[in-house]
């Protein structure tokens, strides 16, 4: 059972107007860090305007210099029209790809752009990796909340879209584990379908 006392988890969730508030995430106690922003409204409506089937998918390892290509290939193999838009995202999931570079010191990445239609990775956990940068581009936000002795949290808060979440994983370096766990919202029967990136540091195969 988790111990979930202050000091014998990390459990502490920061959050801030910019993006620095994301290198907190090396504070002692801190399970997540998030980056309270919106979407300029250009972007944001043209994401919402984009039909599903026209919605980028990706997952793919590459260095940090090639993740804006990345992305724009996945937009122009979703016809994702207008290269304005494109462009956007690929600039911002490469800012974002920079910044988790910088905070974890790996350059080599794995991207993913999910489409997600249903209840994916609908229940609460702590990832199996050092670290991992969510960011929902359209849809319900990303749940989270302190681990409780039944596993879910007493209370769930959520990121709204737009805001971009560092959270700690299981392999983070150090002796506290993490106390805060993290889901993807049920949306199965409301029709929705969410854009989520997803950033983690490029595991070797094994």
């Amino acid at each position: 059972m988790l111990d979930l006392t202050r000091g014998a988890a990390a459990c502490d969730v920061v959050e801030g107007g910019s993006v620095e508030v994301l290198r907190d995430l090396h504070r002692p106690g801190c399970a997540a860090a998030i980056w309270q922003r919106r979407l300029p409204p250009l972007f944001s409506q043209w994401l919402d305007a984009l039909p599903d089937g026209c919605l980028p998918a990706l997952r793919a390892s590459a260095p940090l210099r090639g993740v804006a290509d990345l992305v724009q290939g996945a937009c122009r193999a979703a016809r994702s029209g207008a290269d304005a838009g494109q462009a956007l995202l690929a600039q911002d999931v490469a800012r974002l790809a920079a910044e988790f570079s910088r905070i974890t010191g790996q350059d080599a990445l794995q991207i993913r752009l999910d489409v997600v239609r249903g209840n994916a990775c609908s229940k609460f956990h702590v990832d199996y990796v050092p670290a991992r940068l969510l960011c929902t581009y359209r849809g319900a936000g990303t749940q989270y909340g302190l681990a409780s002795e039944a596993g879910a949290p007493k209370q769930v808060h959520q990121m709204q879209a737009g805001a971009v979440g560092l959270f700690r994983g299981r392999l983070w370096p150090g002796d506290l584990p993490c106390g805060l766990v993290h889901r993807s919202p049920p949306i199965d029967g409301s029709g929705e379908t969410r854009l989520l990136l997803v950033i983690d540091a490029a595991q070797d195969d094994p």
